[in-house]
C-alpha cells in the first residue's frame, strides 16, 4: 500500500511543460543539430514523461534526408578536424567537460524528465557522462604508434594511428547522456566526427549536449544529432549504417537490433562496436559475507529500476546461506526502496520507460508463479509503467525470468549446491556482458572470475562501471570495448609505413 501511495503522490507533481522543469531555455532544444545549425524537420514527435505519460516536448522528427545531410556535414568537417593537433582536440573536450559540470543540475533534470530515473541517479549519470569527456580529453594525447625493427638493413618500419573517419553513434534511452559521451568522447579524441541518433524516448539530453558542445567551441559538423521517432528509426538507422561516407558504427541496444545493424554495415565493410544485451548472473557462495552480498545485490539490481544492461538478472545463491540471503534482501528492499516520480526527493525507484516495459516484467512474474515460484516481496503492477520491486524464490532455469533479460526491478533467486552447478547455470546463455559473485575463498575467487563467460566481472562488488576500465561483453553481448585506454582504439586505424632503399 505504501508503494501505491508513493506513486500517487509523485504523479501529483507531474510536469506541465518545459518551464516547470526549471531548466535553462538554452538547453531545452527541440530541433535536430546538423553542421552547427539547429534544423527543423517536416514533422515532429512527442517526448513523454514516463511517470505520467504527459507530453514534455515535441521534437523534430528527422528522416533519411536529415541523416544524409548530417553524414555529409560530418565528412566535410572530418577533413579539418583530423588535422587538429591532439592537444587542440583535448582542450575542446576539456571545455565540454567543464560545461557539463557547470550545468549538471539542468542536465540531470532533463534525464529525470524524459527517462524517469530518480534525480539523484540522474546527477550521478551526469558526473559519469562528464568523466568520459575528461578521460578521453587526456587519452587524446596518448595515441602512440610504433617503430619496428626491420628484417632488412635498408628499411625502416613505422606504425602510426589515424582516425577512421565519420562515426555513426546510435544510443539507448536508459543512459541518455552517458552512452553518448562514452562513445563520442573517444571518437572526437581520436579525430573522428560523429552523427548521433539518440533513442526516440530520450532526445532532449542529446540535444542539450549538442548545445554545450557548441559553447565549448567544437567546430560545426564535428558533432551532429538527428532525433527521430520510432517510425523513422529504421530509415535513419539504415542511412547511418550503409552510407559509404560513414566508416564506423557504434551501437548500444538489444542484440536483435544489433544484428540488423551489423548486416547493414557489412555491405560497405564498416568498423563496428556493438554493446548489446546482458543477462548478468549474481552468484552468492556459502563463504560470502551475506550483508555485503545483499548490499551489492541492491546496488546492482535496482539502479534505474533495473533498467541497465549490466543489472544482475539471475541470482544464484548457495544452499547453505540461501534462506538468510533471501530474508535479508527482503528486509533491505522494505527499508531502502521507495517507488515514485523521479522528482520526488524520497524516490529510489522511478517508472519503467513505458507501458511495454512494465508489461514484460509483469509477464515474467506471472510465468514464474505459474511454474511454482513464490513471491516474497512485491509482485504487483502499479499505475502506468510503475512496477513494485519484486523478490521471487523457488525459481528454476525453465522460467522466462532466468532465460531472458528482464530490464526491470525483479529479483529471481535460484538455489544451487556446488560451484560447478553455479557456473554451469551462469554460463548457459548466448550473451555475456557482466557477471557478479560474492565469496571470501581466494582460490574460488580466481576460479570463478576466470571461468565466468562475461566481459566484466564484479568480485564482491555490485557496481563496476568507470571510465578507466574497459566496458564490453563476449558472445552475443557485442563487439569491441568502450572506456579505458582501449576505447579510443575503436576509432583508429593502424597504418604501416615502410621506408625502403635507405643508404645507412
Amino acid at each position: 500500500m505504501e508503494q501505491e501511495d508513493a506513486v500517487s503522490a509523485g504523479l501529483e507533481t507531474a510536469l506541465r511543460g518545459h518551464h516547470s522543469l526549471g531548466v535553462s531555455p538554452q538547453l531545452l532544444r527541440s530541433q535536430g543539430f546538423v553542421d552547427g545549425r539547429w534544423v527543423s524537420a517536416a514533422s515532429s514527435f512527442p517526448v513523454l514523461d514516463p511517470a505520467t505519460g504527459k507530453e514534455l516536448a515535441k521534437v523534430s522528427d528527422c528522416g533519411a534526408r536529415e541523416a544524409q545531410d548530417a553524414v555529409r556535414a560530418a565528412h566535410k568537417a572530418f577533413q579539418s578536424w583530423k588535422c587538429q593537433t591532439a592537444k587542440e582536440r583535448s582542450g575542446l573536450l576539456r571545455k565540454w567537460f567543464d560545461l557539463l559540470i557547470q550545468h549538471k543540475e539542468d542536465l540531470a533534470k532533463l534525464i529525470t524528465a524524459e527517462c524517469g530515473k530518480p534525480l539523484k541517479e540522474s546527477l550521478g549519470e551526469i558526473a559519469y557522462s562528464a568523466a568520459f569527456l575528461e578521460w578521453f580529453s587526456e587519452e587524446a594525447r596518448r595515441v602512440y604508434g610504433d617503430v619496428v625493427s626491420p628484417a632488412a638493413k635498408d628499411r625502416r618500419i613505422l606504425l602510426i594511428k589515424q582516425p577512421v573517419g565519420v562515426a555513426s553513434i546510435i544510443t539507448p534511452w536508459n543512459f541518455p547522456s552517458a552512452m553518448i559521451t562514452r562513445k563520442v568522447g573517444a571518437a572526437l579524441a581520436a579525430g573522428c566526427t560523429v552523427v548521433v541518433k539518440p533513442a526516440e524516448d530520450t532526445p532532449l539530453s542529446a540535444l542539450a549536449l549538442a548545445e554545450l558542445a557548441t559553447q565549448a567551441g567544437i567546430p560545426p559538423g564535428v558533432f551532429n544529432v538527428v532525433p527521430c521517432s520510432r517510425e523513422k528509426t529504421p530509415s535513419v538507422g539504415e542511412v547511418l549504417c550503409t552510407d559509404p561516407l560513414v566508416r564506423k558504427v557504434s551501437f548500444t541496444g538489444s542484440t536483435a537490433t544489433g544484428k540488423i545493424l551489423l548486416k547493414h554495415a557489412a555491405g560497405t565493410v564498416k568498423r563496428v562496436s556493438m554493446e548489446l544485451g546482458g543477462h548478468a548472473p549474481f552468484i552468492v557462495f556459502d563463504s560470502a559475507d551475506v550483508d555485503k552480498a545483499v548490499a551489492g545485490a541492491m546496488a546492482s539490481k535496482f539502479r534505474n529500476s533495473g533498467q541497465t544492461c549490466v543489472c544482475s538478472n539471475r541470482f544464484l545463491v548457495q544452499s547453505g546461506i540461501h534462506d538468510a540471503f533471501v530474508e535479508k534482501l527482503g528486509k533491505a528492499m522494505d527499508a531502502e526502496l521507495r517507488v515514485g516520480h523521479g522528482f520526488e526527493p524520497t524516490t529510489t525507484q522511478g517508472p519503467l520507460i513505458n507501458i511495454r516495459a512494465a508489461e514484460k516484467v509483469e509477464h515474467q512474474i506471472k510465468d514464474a508463479v505459474s511454474q511454482g515460484a513464490t513471491i516474497i516481496r512485491g509482485g504487483k503492477r502499479l499505475e502506468g509503467s510503475f512496477m513494485q520491486p519484486t523478490l521471487l524464490a523457488n525459481v528454476t532455469t525453465d522460467m522466462l525470468c532466468t532465460s531472458e533479460e528482464t530490464f526491470g526491478p525483479l529479483v529471481p533467486v535460484l538455489k544451487f549446491n556446488t560451484e560447478e552447478e553455479a557456473l554451469s547455470i551462469a554460463n548457459a546463455s548466448d550473451v555475456g556482458l557482466a557477471g557478479y559473485f560474492y565469496s571470501q575463498d581466494i582460490s574460488q575467487i580466481w576460479r570463478v572470475a576466470e571461468n565466468l563467460e562475461v566481459g566484466m566481472v564484479g568480485v564482491n562488488e555490485g557496481l563496476l562501471s568507470t571510465p578507466e576500465a574497459s566496458f564490453g561483453g563476449v558472445k552475443q553481448s557485442g563487439l569491441g570495448r568502450e572506456g579505458s585506454k582501449y576505447g579510443i582504439d575503436e576509432y583508429l586505424d593502424v597504418k604501416y609505413m615502410c621506408f625502403g632503399g635507405l643508404t645507412l
